[in-house]
């Protein structure tokens, strides 16, 4: 069921919240947090619908706060609230603010957050300079940003590893924790040999790639080389990582969509899943945990200031 509300106000919108919880059934017992999700004007969908899907695993509360690019024009607030099947296992309440209307972002959302619950905060596209003071960030237990939606990804992570306060993440992290399982694994096992050196490859654009040597860097405790392709390889993500040690090389690379290769000195060939994480797998794994993730923590201020002082950029794949 979809209520759209054109020209209100955040009460008008929050007793329409308690009307329809009266008349439908839709209650907010089972809620386990609320997730505001702050965006632009015209790029709401992409989000609700990751938030939906997300919502199955985590049922919860989904304000979505957009506002155009510019303050410029009347004052004005169009909401909608959808639940049901329009809000999978959710309730989902967009606030479109026009001009000064969305000046106070944190007084337009506070009656609509869910009592005793978590606030998640996610910035899917353009984030604060400083999301834990920001208006949103301020009341959230967990602020999610995604440096490669920004027009330079690999500035936006060094600006959030400036300005991080436990809680904060980013879904460059989210996006490797596959990669981790897979290089953790493989160290697990015999001959248990010493890494030497580490490189990691990728594209440019992509934030993961030097996420990742930081953290293999800190981990490890070796030299890490990150050699970046440009954008006219087609590839995007990371490439792949070599482990360089006494008896041989360790590969792993994604040379193909969803799969990658193995290899490993004296035994055969390994194709291994490796698929691209969707926003929804990323949203879901933020969700787990409402605590502060330290070990992103620690690489994002520890691992990548070490890495930029050390790290040689290339071109060309890996």
């Amino acid at each position: 069921m979809i209520v759209d509300l054109p020209d209100t106000t955040a009460s008008r919108v929050q007793r329409a919240l308690v009307k329809i919880r009266a008349e439908g059934g839709a209650v907010a017992l089972g809620r386990v947090l609320t997730l505001v999700i702050a965006t632009r004007l015209g790029a709401e969908e992409e989000a609700i619908e990751a938030a939906n899907d997300a919502s199955r695993e985590h049922p919860m509360r989904v304000i979505v706060v957009s506002r155009p690019d510019t303050t410029d024009g009347e004052p004005r607030l169009d909401a909608q609230i959808r639940v049901g099947g329009d809000a999978g296992a959710s309730e989902v309440v967009v606030l479109k603010a026009f001009g000064e209307a969305g000046a106070d972002e944190e007084g337009l959302i506070t009656g609509m957050l869910l009592p005793d619950a978590p606030v998640v905060a996610w910035w899917p596209g353009e984030a604060p300079d400083r999301v834990s003071d920001s208006p949103i960030g301020r009341i959230a237990q967990r602020r999610i940003t995604d440096a490669s939606t920004q027009d330079d990804p690999q500035a936006a992570l060094l600006h959030l590893a400036r300005t991080y306060r436990p809680g904060d993440s980013d879904f460059a992290w989210t996006r490797l924790t596959l990669w981790r399982a897979i290089l953790a694994a493989v160290l697990d096992q015999p001959p248990f040999e010493t890494v030497e050196a580490v490189e990691v490859s990728g594209a440019a654009d992509s934030p993961s790639t030097e996420l990742l040597g930081a953290w293999l860097g800190l981990q490890l405790r070796v030299p890490v080389t990150i050699v970046l392709s440009d954008r006219s390889t087609g590839s995007s993500g990371i490439h792949g990582v070599r482990l360089t040690r006494a008896g041989g090389d360790i590969d792993l690379e994604r040379t193909v969509p969803n799969i990658a290769t193995l290899l490993q000195p004296g035994q055969p060939t390994h194709q291994v899943s490796l698929p691209r994480r969707s926003l929804r797998d990323c949203l879901a794994e933020e969700l787990r945990r409402l605590d502060p993730d330290d070990l992103f923590g620690q690489v994002l201020t520890e691992g990548l200031p070490a890495l930029a002082g050390q790290a040689a950029t290339g071109t060309g794949g890996p």
